[in-house]
């Protein structure tokens, strides 16, 4: 069982009302608030955080999974796809901080009809220059691209979140992608439309394509609020990319945030992005901050 800090909680404009944060017993900070002179809201929180690997069936096999989660109460639920590297330490990480300030977090490892994780312990260590790192990428990522995987593999994890004690059904799912996992994202919120709410994806990659199963033709069928946090490259690689995003979703009747983050690379929110070629980091602090903002932001207006 882990302890983190958790973020300070935003207090409801009804006195005496706590919003769903607020779960951390309040007596004993309470009492030292007094003698200290200050009250509990001047003292900051922790919230306990527990991880468990867990295994889900799914239409496919048997897949590994974290699932990271407060260790009391129920709260809303929250589904991360994984870059190209797959569930490793920086996304369970990233599964603990989204914890730690409230959700319910179940990150599958997107690879598991190949292997088990994890595939790249340490994604920085990977060489794109190096072809026996590039050979290894293209099956563990075709196994998940692959048509209708995704939406099968849904169709398992949103039920098991739903299954947690610690999930409140009551409250929709919010699911977040990263590189490759920005499509699955939308797919997700598409495949599992009644019970998504939120969808984020940053620095995704194909999200809008010529083909006729292009992730951005899928609108029509979601219901999320959705968010599109664009990597500098990529819009200088597809600046038409953007917009189509921009349309096709207004057209549908689906709320779309499309921001273009021009001073940060491919991959610039996950911690351990290999170094571009020159050397210099792709991952990116204050944009990653800027991006996690968003997304609290999201989750927070549309996981009730």
């Amino acid at each position: 069982m882990l302890r983190y800090p958790a973020k300070q909680p935003k207090r409801d404009a009804q006195p005496g009302k706590m919003t769903r944060r607020d779960f951390v017993a309040l007596s004993v900070t309470a009492g030292v608030a007094v003698t200290a002179g200050c009250t509990t809201e001047d003292i900051p929180q922790e919230i306990e955080v527990v991880e468990e690997d867990v295994e889900i069936t799914t239409p496919d096999g048997t897949a590994d999974a974290a699932y990271i989660h407060p260790s009391t109460g129920a709260y809303a639920g929250v589904l991360i796809w994984t870059d190209a590297f797959g569930l490793r330490p920086s996304f369970r990480a990233m599964a603990r901080r989204l914890a730690a300030d409230g959700y319910s977090v179940l990150v599958p490892n997107p690879f598991y009809r190949v292997e088990r994780a994890p595939s790249f312990p340490d994604a920085s260590v990977v060489s794109f220059a190096n072809p026996e790192d590039r050979a290894r990428l293209g099956p563990l990522m075709g196994s998940i691209t692959a048509p209708d995987a995704a939406e099968r593999d849904a169709s398992a994890y949103i039920p098991f979140l739903d299954a947690q004690p610690n999930v409140d059904t009551s409250k929709k799912i919010g699911t977040q992608g990263y590189c490759m996992g920005g499509p699955l994202i939308v797919r997700t919120a598409a495949s599992q439309s009644d019970r998504i709410a939120a969808a984020a994806s940053f620095h995704g990659g194909g999200l809008v394509t010529a083909n006729a199963n292009s992730p951005h033709l899928l609108a029509p069928n979601i219901q999320a609020s959705m968010y599109f946090g664009i990597a500098a490259n990529d819009d200088a690689g597809q600046p038409e990319a953007k917009d189509v995003l921009r349309e096709t979703f207004a057209g549908a009747g689906v709320a779309a945030e499309v921001e273009v983050y021009a001073d940060s690379q491919h991959g610039w929110c996950v911690t351990d992005m290999p170094p571009q070629g020159d050397g210099t980091a792709i991952y990116n602090e204050v944009d990653a901050e800027r991006a996690w903002g968003k997304l609290m932001e999201l989750y927070g207006a549309a996981l009730v």
